[in-house]
């Protein structure tokens, strides 16, 4: 979303003043906002008629508007229709990990004033586990219904989540990311947006919208700004990086809506863009919904990046190009002009209206009172923040804290051993360092200091500086403590002034005189310190990797409400670590080698580019993508065959296909010739023997890779093929199913994003073991 804005007080316009207020249900007074139901003189109308399917509902309605009324629908900020009972509506709500202050259509100031706050989604990302995704977005689901029953929300379109490739480690809203892999970010996809839209196929729980499409991940860097931003992106890294999460949430989550970004891609605005919105999301992916622009992108169209000549033509150009609705009044004020000026026609307009309406439908917000539904009806107060939702923050943010280093073992902590622990780090004791950015006011707080109180009597604290930016150190103080007390934890990292919207990092290393005071209190301690990182995006900790002073390295993210507690339950062993990395650390050096602007994800030798992601990355790393430790010795055998179903035999499946030729003497299959029938036919199962050989008992994520034999053409170094997450006792051991498609799994993009499958070998990968599977005809 965007702070730039252009509504404009008296311009939100076009509003009949056939005021019918008794027609009129607005979020007042507890009352939730819906049209028709019991004593509705429209209850006769098509549109009132909940046994019609919602497409043909929504056609009825539009088609009872004036061009006024229709032009008042086109902003987030929707007229209400009072001669036809339809209440204000309010589009922008948000639910990145838990309900929001930002949008316009959650309240906090009733009954409810509080909401459940995960863990910022990177560190959910870090546990590889999609069933605590979609239970994440099943609890933000039903806190948002419940705020809808009780009369404090608008709106129950959550535009949530965010999908975007974390493909450079300087944005600022990598952390609102599932990390850099679109493997995992369409699953991140599919989970979340199942669970916030609800298990029905009739009614939406909410609606979820898969922001921000496409190749967006830039906010400020060297004077280059989100909103006039030209990224240059192939065809090859449309297809395997950018667009497959977005895919994902669309074709398998059924997201109903999709959100175009600010960037403009190869010259044309992505909120503009035909063959994106309409060839794309709606045609091939089948968008059963609305795509929405991000806050102003249409205006910015115009007056940042300079598209169109006039605002109509701004806005017609967007219309056309299968924009449903604009975040922002832009679209209300210049509709009805660019209506009279011939730009667009009424029918652009009313098949935006038909969609965003069928979305309504299907929230039920024209069968009467909500409060009376069968599915969601009862959901209030009590559903928010309750039990189950706090213990699922404490778990998420659990499973996602990932150990980097644990020397000799000090880890983890023996209450009876620890009589005195010095607390040292701007992020001990900051309520705020566990929030990230897009939160709410959560139910309750536990910052890592008072997580520690709960296990040792004797806490000895000092901030050390006063914010994480750390232009000041107060190393002697806090050295002085550390030397006092018989174990020492830091805490220390980013925070929402070094990275957030519209603000990209500057460096990898930590901010201001953090690496001195860390530095010096490790040299003060009586024993190895534990530095626990809280950060959005990944941190060059070069420093303390290789300090034997530095026994133990955690990153915590930001952890949300449970976070403090969390942390505390992984130093002292009550939870042993399983989370792993979703994003490469990469050195310092990378942010004077490459510029941000530079959008290809593949390695040039020729010019020294080094590439991004672990999957084309050539250079050196702080730590790896799917990099974590545990207190546990795990061991992981890879076994293809022995299931229920040997794998198949793609000779016959793949005889008379075309074979073309690659540039290192090889041949291709391509996977459109392949079809649905014959990638159905590839598909076998793949599984992974776990044994945990203890001490303790832990959760264990194995993550499965493909390699190619060579990585000429562009191919990535290895790729994700997926990844399952078990608890297993001590001395447990577990087989584990992955399921896999060659047609999705062994396909690469080619320049021209034509998805082939090469001929010969490949290789699935579970650490270094490898089996080795043939495509031939």
């Amino acid at each position: 979303m965007s702070i730039f804005s252009y509504h404009n007080a008296g311009t939100v316009l076009l509003l009949t003043l056939l005021a019918i207020p008794a027609l009129l249900r607005t979020a007042v007074a507890g009352n939730p906002p819906f049209s028709c139901g019991a004593g509705a003189p429209t209850n006769g109308y098509a549109f009132c008629d909940s046994r019609l399917p919602a497409e043909r509902r929504a056609a009825d309605l539009v088609a009872r508007l004036t061009l006024a009324e229709k032009v008042s629908q086109l902003g987030d900020e929707a007229a209400g229709v009072p001669r036809l009972g339809v209440p204000p509506y309010k589009w922008w709500s948000e639910g990145l990990h838990g309900l929001s202050f930002w949008g316009h259509g959650m309240h906090f100031n009733g009954a409810v004033t509080r909401i459940t706050s995960f863990p910022q989604v990177l560190l959910t990302a870090a546990s590889f586990d999609d069933g605590l995704w979609y239970r994440i977005g099943q609890a933000i689901g039903t806190e948002a219904r419940a705020l809808y029953n009780l009369g404090q929300a608008e709106g129950l379109t959550i535009w949530s989540p965010n999908v975007n490739i974390y493909r450079d480690p300087r944005w600022g809203r990598g952390q609102e990311t599932p990390g850099e892999d679109p493997t995992t970010a369409s699953k991140y996809a599919v989970a979340f947006v199942k669970g916030l839209q609800g298990t029905s196929t009739t009614a939406l729980q909410t609606s979820a919208c898969c922001k921000h499409a496409t190749a967006y991940d830039l906010e400020d860097w060297n004077g280059v700004v989100r909103y006039n931003f030209n990224a240059k992106v192939t065809a090859q890294d449309m297809e395997d990086t950018f667009n497959p999460p977005f895919k994902s949430c669309v074709v398998e989550g059924k997201a109903t809506c999709v959100m175009c970004a600010y960037t403009t891609i190869n010259g044309v605005p992505a909120c503009a863009n035909s063959d994106l919105i309409t060839k794309t999301f709606k045609g091939e992916w089948g968008l059963n919904g609305y795509v929405s622009s991000d806050c102003d992108a249409v205006a910015l169209m115009r007056d940042a990046q300079h598209y169109r000549p006039t605002p109509e033509d701004t806005v017609a150009a967007a219309l056309k190009a299968g924009l449903d609705l604009n975040c922002g009044n832009y679209t209300q004020v210049h509709g009805m002009a660019a209506l009279q000026l011939g730009k667009m026609t009424e029918q652009d307009v009313d098949r935006a209206l038909k969609n965003l309406f069928a979305v309504r439908m299907r929230l039920g917000h024209f069968d009467g009172d909500p409060r009376s539904s069968a599915l969601y009806g009862s959901l209030g107060a009590k559903d928010v923040c309750s039990p189950a939702h706090r213990d699922l923050a404490l778990e998420v943010a659990q499973d996602g804290i990932v150990l980097l280093k644990n020397d000799a073992g000090i880890l983890p902590l023996g209450r009876s051993a620890v009589a005195s622990v010095a607390v040292i780090g701007p992020n001990a004791d900051d309520p705020d360092a566990l929030n990230g950015n897009y939160f709410g006011p959560p139910c309750d707080t536990t910052t890592p200091r008072q997580g520690l109180q709960r296990y040792v009597k004797d806490v000895r604290f000092h901030a050390g500086c006063s914010s994480a930016a750390c232009n000041f150190a107060a190393t002697d103080q806090a050295a002085s403590i550390a030397g006092s007390a018989d174990y020492v934890v830091m805490f220390m990292g980013l925070s929402q002034k070094q990275e957030q919207e519209g603000v990209d990092r500057t460096s990898l290393l930590l901010p201001g005189k953090q690496q001195s005071l860390v530095t010096a209190v490790a040299s003060a301690a009586k024993r190895p310190v534990i530095l626990v990182i809280l950060s959005g995006g990944p941190v060059d900790v070069t420093f303390a990797k290789s300090n034997p002073k530095i026994g133990a390295i955690l990153w915590a993210g930001y952890p949300g409400q449970a976070g403090g507690l969390a942390i505390a339950k992984v130093l002292f062993g009550d939870h042993n670590p399983s989370g792993r990395l979703p994003v490469t650390w990469y050195p310092e050096e990378f942010t004077t080698r490459v510029p941000m602007t530079d959008m290809r994800m593949r390695a040039d030798p020729a010019t020294g580019y080094p590439g991004r992601s672990y999957r084309f990355y050539q250079g050196n790393t702080v730590y790896k993508f799917g990099y974590g430790l545990s207190y546990s010795k795990f061991s992981r055998r890879l076994l293809v065959s022995g299931t229920s179903r040997e794998t198949p035999n793609t000779s016959t499946i793949l005889s008379g296909l075309t074979v073309t030729p690659t540039a290192n003497g090889g041949a291709s299959y391509d996977v459109e010739e392949i079809g649905v029938d014959g990638c159905e036919q590839l598909k076998f199962p793949a599984m992974v023997e776990v044994h945990n050989h203890g001490p303790l008992d832990g959760k264990h994520s194995v993550l499965m890779f493909l390699r190619w034999p060579n990585v000429t053409g562009g191919r990535p170094v290895s790729q994700l093929v997926g990844f399952r997450s078990q608890h297993l006792m001590a001395g447990e051991k577990a087989s584990l199913r992955f399921d896999v498609s060659p047609c999705e799994h062994f396909s690469r993009a080619r320049e021209d994003g034509k998805k082939v499958i090469d001929r010969g070998s490949h290789f699935l990968m579970v650490d270094k073991d490898e089996s080795e599977i043939s495509m031939e005809s």
